[in-house]
């Protein structure tokens, strides 16, 4: 009978139950785990589990991201449903700080936080594109929408001149850094958004000192996703859309080129203009509907001692221009292993390849040069009445049409034949170790890898070249090789005690040495035979040119950080880092760069126990000084020699020369920016609206700066620490829970107000300064303002010429702006700002049942735009296509006001005409998704359609409102000249978890 009874009471059977939040919701992908083991299910769309093979004795181990764990005896029982109450402090308490991780109640600097449901919302490239409008302080400029095309990231503003002012990008420990070029692929395309579990952006002196002279311009932490206990999990994720241009340009068509042509050459270039008709739109023909595709498959789970997250990502992207692509395939490996309770390890390895075929697009030339560099130019101003293609189908350069009149305009469809590959194989691997040494004192050592190969092909063929125009130097190729391997350790001392249950202290200590190895190579060549072998085969070149390069640096650093806290109410931290730098001058070589800063939450002081609509509130405040290192380059504190320029003729010899191009500066150091930060956080009802609000005050001093020496030192300049900027702005964020119940809606909102202002350039020397031709430094002023001259109309019959204007009848007027009787340097005034007077961003979340939606808005207020593509296309001096309203330009019988006769060669003024309002709201993205009803064998199935780019509501005429065509530039911003549009995206997805 005993043997009998122990069988039957050994049994296993199987358990089933729901899992729903305290209003009764069901909770889908909750943690159902037997504890002590591996066994465990995640509970499916309607919160529904089934365990099988339990015993009575066994214990159920039941958690969930923002709950509390449960833990349940099963006994006799069958079926089990549990009501999870809400973690509060879990929920919001816990986020990444440097070095570590922080309750939220404990932080004292400006850190903004997004989940990475948030950052794939939308079917981006990179990471910086999914932060886009999600948090204050943080502007993010698409510089080209181009497929793996660059981005722009300002936090709190342009912290440098000469320098950069892009952010440092840690992901899992690593350092990345980025340029902000135009045409360059973003490093950050190299990284698969997917991965990531959730992006901190340290803003204030608090928070980024601790990574000393490289934290001055903000610091972006990336945390990828890891495993965890539990039961395995099988995630498919994958979407496929279709992209369009949102906008082309109206152009003349043949009929009214063609008259246009007769017009400016005053002869018959076409015998019957109105006989041309409509002829081709080269828009039509360089611009397609492109297919955009996403699919990704994940492994993750575990149990007490190991877990593993392993994922593999492709990723396509064919550009709305023809001919440009970017493809990418990655494999990530997140594994974490406890050998005991006091010593763990594990690594993080992010492998990944991407091929970018590019197009050029972006200029910084106007009027021919504008046409001749720029794919998206060459479409507006080729003439219409020219072909595109020869009978058989092949391209028809246009200088051997019409007796190779238009010899000098390029045919937009040969741009596109010209290669220009980039392959990217990049690989990120963190190894780290953790070992506790005694009660509340642990060791992490962590040894980081970044090693990056970029193979550029390049190769302009002879069929795009016209065949009179065909010579021994014709057709151009180039390739280079380049390496980048980044080594990083980092030994990190933490201790962290409690003392009578009122005081808190924790300690953090490292010691950080990185080392980064550049090389370069290539090969330029011209001068083919065929097209046969393209850039394959450089020694069939007529002519070859290499070159070479290889740079290294180093940066040692120590840091200190003291954390204190008392009952949870007051709070003071003090930080310190030392950094060394081989970059920095002899006189320079180590910055010391310190913060503070302190918070007190209010809400658990004794007046405040009745305020019972508030739930949190909290008032912070730092101040602080940080570093820029970026800012230099490998030698630049030193005396060096080019041998660029300096080839001559020995003994009727070509001898390549060298020669002295910089002279030493051993003062040469980081630039510094102190800053002040004040923040208050507050919720209330009961957490359900959570506002932010920061003020600060940031001053940037001994920035790079070229300052003019005289001729008779031997050389023209000299960089030097010498200009000083200042921002100062206001951050507001918030976001609530309107409804929790069958139906939850969640909204969140941020707006940003920055303005910045040179205090000095060259200690005093310069007052202002053009850096193009209608933009200006300026001390007392925003970076980048357009000074130009005032288009004041068009001359008419019989008006007198101002000296120093177009002086013809039919040209453009500018304003003498201070009466002098004629047109001088002296009239140019301030026409524009660039910088916004706020940027903002707008999310809605709605949720019933299995269906949800939401909608993202993003947008920008108060800047103004330097359309130089206008200026190109509104300048009638022949043999281009011109905008459509050019064709109401002023002749004779028609005096109009606003647009000039034609003229060969003429050229316009740069005016205020080209300044226009950069203002835009944007629809970045609408979803609608369903979560199927349960599917055996699937714990969770969610289909959804998406819109990304929907509309933008705007006044601006260029293609797009968020533009630069000076890529990350500090100075010249704002500028629309020809780079690659924005796209409209509508796709359909499927996420499916086994």
């Amino acid at each position: 009978m005993l043997l009998s009874w122990s069988s039957v009471h050994a049994q296993t059977f199987a358990i089933r139950g729901k899992i729903s939040s305290e209003t009764g919701d069901p909770l889908p992908g909750v943690n159902v785990l037997v504890k002590g083991t591996s066994k465990g299910v995640v509970t499916d769309a309607e919160g529904l589990y089934i365990l099988e093979n339990v015993l009575s004795e066994d214990v159920l181990v039941i958690s969930f991201i923002g709950y509390n764990t449960d833990e349940i005896v099963i006994g006799n029982r069958t079926s089990i449903d549990v009501s999870l109450t809400p973690d509060i402090k879990t929920l919001s308490e816990v986020i990444v700080v440097g070095y570590g991780t922080q309750r939220k109640i404990e932080t004292t600097g400006a850190i903004a936080s997004v989940k990475a449901e948030d950052i794939i919302q939308t079917p981006v490239t990179n990471v910086a594109q999914g932060l886009q409008a999600r948090m204050a302080g943080v502007q993010i400029t698409q510089n080209s929408a181009a497929p793996g095309g660059n981005i722009s990231v300002r936090v709190r503003g342009t912290n440098s001149i000469n320098g950069t002012s892009e952010p440092l990008y840690i992901v899992d420990g690593i350092q990345i850094s980025n340029s902000g070029g135009v045409n360059e692929v973003s490093p950050l395309s190299t990284i698969n958004p997917s991965d990531i579990e959730s992006v901190e952006v340290l803003k204030d002196a608090s928070a980024t000192a601790i990574y000393g002279s490289r934290g001055a311009n903000g610091v972006v932490l990336i945390t990828t996703k890891r495993g965890q206990s539990g039961a395995t999990r099988v995630t498919y994720d994958g979407y496929y859309g279709v992209q369009e241009v949102t906008k082309t340009l109206d152009v003349l068509s043949a009929s009214e080129f063609a008259q246009l042509e007769n017009e400016i050459y005053k002869t018959a270039v076409y015998a019957d203009p109105a006989g041309e008709g409509q002829g081709v739109n080269y828009q039509d023909l360089i611009f397609r509907k492109a297919p955009i595709q996403n699919h990704q498959l994940s492994i993750s789970g575990g149990n007490d001692k190991t877990q593993l997250a392993l994922s593999t990502n492709y990723f396509n992207q064919d550009g709305i221009i023809i001919n440009s692509n970017f493809t990418r395939y990655s494999l990530r490996l997140n594994i974490d292993h406890k050998i005991s309770d006091r010593v763990k390890f594990g690594t993080s390895i992010l492998g990944s390849y991407t091929i970018n075929n590019g197009t050029t697009t972006g200029s910084t030339d106007i009027d021919a040069g504008a046409i001749l560099s720029s794919i998206v130019g060459a479409a507006i101003g080729a003439p219409p009445t020219l072909q595109p293609y020869r009978a058989d189908g092949t391209i028809f350069p246009f200088g051997e049409q019409r007796d190779g009149r238009y010899r000098e305009v390029t045919n937009p469809l040969g741009l596109a034949e010209v290669l220009n590959r980039t392959a990217i194989k990049r690989t990120l691997v963190n190894l780290y170790g953790e070992a506790k040494l005694a009660e509340g004192l642990s060791y992490r050592a962590s040894f980081n890898v970044d090693l990056q190969s970029n193979l550029n092909d390049y190769y302009s063929p002879l069929y795009i070249i016209a065949k009179n125009d065909l010579n021994a130097n014709s057709g151009s190729a180039a390739k280079t090789n380049s390496n980048n391997t980044v080594l990083l350790h980092e030994s990190i001392l933490s201790y962290s005690k409690t003392f009578a249950s009122q005081h808190s202290i924790k300690f953090t200590g490292v010691f950080a040495t990185q080392s980064n190895m550049f090389n370069n190579n290539r090969i330029n060549a011209n001068g083919f035979p065929n097209d046969a072998t393209k850039n394959e085969a450089l020694q069939l070149a007529v002519n070859r040119t290499v070159g070479s390069s290889r740079a290294a640096e180093r940066l040692d650093s120590y840091m200190g950080r003291v954390n204190y806290g008392f009952k949870d109410k007051y709070f003071v931290d003090f930080t310190a880092r030392v950094d060394g730098s081989s970059k920095f001058g002899a006189n320079h070589k180590y910055g010391f760069f310190p913060a503070v800063a302190a918070g007190w939450r209010i809400i658990e002081e004794g007046f405040m126990q009745n305020v019972t609509a508030i739930s949190d509130l909290k008032l912070r405040g730092s101040y602080g000084l940080t570093g820029n290192s970026g800012a230099l380059s490998a030698y630049q504190s030193l005396a060096t020699v080019s041998s660029s320029g300096s080839d001559y003729q020995f003994n009727h010899t070509y001898t390549i020369g060298i020669n002295p191009d910089r002279i030493a500066n051993p003062d040469l150091r980081w630039e510094k920016s102190t800053q002040l930060n004040i923040g208050l956080d507050i919720s209330i009802f009961e957490n359900r609206l959570n506002l932010t609000a920061d003020v600060y005050k940031k001053s940037t001093k001994d920035l790079l700066y070229v300052k003019s020496l005289p001729l008779s030192s031997g050389y023209g300049s000299i960089t030097g620490n010498y200009a000083e900027l200042e921002n100062k702005g206001l951050e507001l964020a918030a976001n609530a829970r309107v409804l929790d119940g069958v139906l939850q809606w969640n909204v969140s909102a941020n707006a940003t107000f920055n303005r910045n202002k040179i205090v000095d350039l060259d200690g005093g020397t310069t007052n202002e300064r053009f850096v193009t031709n209608y933009t200006v430094l300026r001390v007392g002023s925003p970076l980048g303002l357009f000074k130009t001259y005032l288009f004041d109309g068009v001359y008419q019959t019989g008006e007198a010429f101002l000296p120093g204007s177009d002086g013809r009848t039919g040209g453009a007027k500018v304003r003498d702006y201070n009466g002098d009787g004629s047109i001088t340097a002296a009239d140019q005034v301030t026409t524009g700002n660039p910088n916004p007077d706020f940027i903002f961003g707008f999310s809605s979340n709605l949720r019933y049942k299995n269906f949800d939606f939401s909608i993202f808005l993003s947008g920008s207020y108060g800047n103004e735009i330097y359309n130089l593509s206008r200026y190109s296309f509104e300048n009638p001096l022949g043999q281009r296509n011109l905008l459509k309203e050019t064709a109401n330009h002023w002749t004779p019988d028609n005096p109009n006001n606003e647009y000039v006769s034609g003229f060969p060669g003429g050229r316009l003024p740069i005016s205020d005409r080209f300044v226009e309002d950069g203002s835009y709201v944007r629809c970045k993205n609408i979803s609608l998704g369903y979560t199927l009803p349960e599917i055996k064998g699937i714990n969770r199935a969610r289909i959804y359609i998406s819109a990304n780019n929907l509309f933008t509501i705007t006044s601006y005429s260029g293609f797009d409102p968020e533009v630069n065509s000076y890529g990350g530039s500090n100075t010249a911003i704002g500028v629309d000249n020809l780079v690659y549009p924005a796209a409209k995206t509508f796709l359909g997805g499927v996420q499916i978890t086994f």
